[in-house]
């Protein structure tokens, strides 16, 4: 091929830099301190300059000046304010008891339905997904909360399991998802329009994972048994329980995704809304204490951490990747092989599916994605829809073998139970 006979040395080292992040990514190595790591070695190549080495010694190399350079942008991004309030407002939901106080009211008030404890797992993750946008936190919660509940009440094992991880990996498309706000800001697109895109495909993926539970409990009774009756209360008391749980979390869900979706509010400044309502949440609930404000900090703390610097190393390491050229080996590698439009979503989407197997969202959002965004304009390919593709893309990359991250995420908190 043309393009390959015209690769230069800088061009095979820029080739290397990516083969060897992949490979030290899976060895299990932290993603963010190898990100940085990668960056200042092969930064150091492509920036070297020997007559400024000779003059002022070892640091005087661009790669320092830009590492610290992207710091202070990331922390300048103001749409990236919303991840840890978003965050806050989702462990403060979680630590509070609220999540589980709306799954045993809507268990009740579904026990009519042939799975009814799997069908209140699945509304509840959607509820869950809107208050948090992370994955992990709706599995692990609902882990804890609805499979022992299903698993005692005579459910199979892999049925129970199915829900829990299907339903908690609707965080990533149900907004206000943080993958959503990352994406944006990796592609310098519009929150609000994001998530005004993801939120009817987010509400029918749901909607289609309960159709699925009920026909299958209906069809075959011994995966979902129904619950005993003498365990039903009275309906004044099944209403009374569904909306002193349901409607104070649904008044502040509407307040964060209506003010957003309505234009009103920036996803920054909803997000800070949601944040306090769920403070106020707690103490309605009377279950605000120190503790548990303190945990919900330092869990909001550890994980926007965790995203900032993940921001500051693949923008460090993405620019010293352009520079050597690899950028523009991907480009002229699919310009060459003259695919259509629908042809380049196909195998991009099916790289995505194969890497959303070992790696987080976020390590293919902020790194690989910007590798197919100039040619997703090339293709006349809609960013928003997709990032509505690659959302619905992951979605099903953690559920599928042979590495289904939310199964581990489950795994974690059952153990061999699982």
């Amino acid at each position: 091929m043309e393009w390959a006979a015209n690769l230069t040395t800088a061009n095979w080292v820029g080739l290397l830099q990516v083969s060897l992040f992949v490979f030290i990514i899976l060895l299990g190595f932290p993603m963010a301190f190898t990100l940085l790591a990668m960056s200042v070695i092969f930064g150091y190549y492509a920036f070297f300059d020997p007559k400024l080495f000779a003059e002022s010694g070892v640091f005087a190399n661009r790669i320092f000046d830009l590492i610290v350079k992207n710091a202070f942008s990331t922390m300048e991004n103001h749409v990236l304010i919303a991840i840890p309030l978003f965050l806050f407002m989702g462990y403060v939901v979680e630590k509070a008891g609220i999540v589980a106080r709306l799954f045993n009211a809507i268990r009740v008030a579904t026990y009519k339905l042939p799975g009814n404890l799997a069908v209140a797992s699945l509304i509840t993750c959607a509820i869950f997904s809107t208050a948090t946008g992370i994955v992990g936190a709706v599995v692990t919660l609902m882990g804890l909360l609805a499979w022992p509940a299903m698993v005692n009440n005579g459910y199979n094992k892999t049925f129970a399991s199915g829900v829990v991880t299907a339903g908690g990996c609707l965080g990533i498309l149900i907004p206000p998802s943080i993958m959503f706000i990352v994406y944006a800001v990796v592609a310098a697109l519009s929150p609000l329009r994001l998530f005004a895109a993801a939120m009817l495909p987010g509400l029918m993926l749901a909607g289609l994972y309960i159709i699925y539970v009920i026909v299958a409990a209906t069809l075959n009774p011994k995966l979902a048994p129904k619950p005993k009756l003498s365990e039903i209360p009275p309906r004044a008391k099944i209403y009374k329980d569904l909306a002193v749980s349901f409607l104070p979390l649904f008044l502040i869900i509407v307040l964060v995704l209506g003010t957003i979706l309505g234009g009103l509010a920036t996803a920054s400044e909803a997000a800070a809304v949601g944040a306090v309502g769920a403070i106020g949440l707690a103490f309605f609930y009377r279950t605000m204490n120190w503790n548990m404000f303190k945990d919900s900090i330092y869990l909001t703390a550890r994980t926007s951490t965790m995203i900032i610097w993940l921001f500051v190393g693949s923008s460090s390491f993405a620019s010293v990747f352009a520079y050597l050229g690899g950028q523009d080996i991907f480009e002229a590698f699919f310009k060459s092989l003259n695919l259509q439009p629908w042809q380049f979503l196909i195998v991009t989407q099916i790289l995505i599916f194969v890497l959303g197997w070992p790696l987080e969202w976020t390590e293919i959002i902020i790194i690989f994605v910007p590798i197919f965004l100039p040619l997703v304009k090339f293709y006349g390919i809609d960013p928003y829809f997709f990032g509505i593709l690659i959302g619905l893309n992951l979605q099903t990359s953690f559920l599928s073998p042979p590495m289904a991250m939310a199964a581990f995420y489950l795994k974690g908190v059952q153990g061999d139970k699982v």
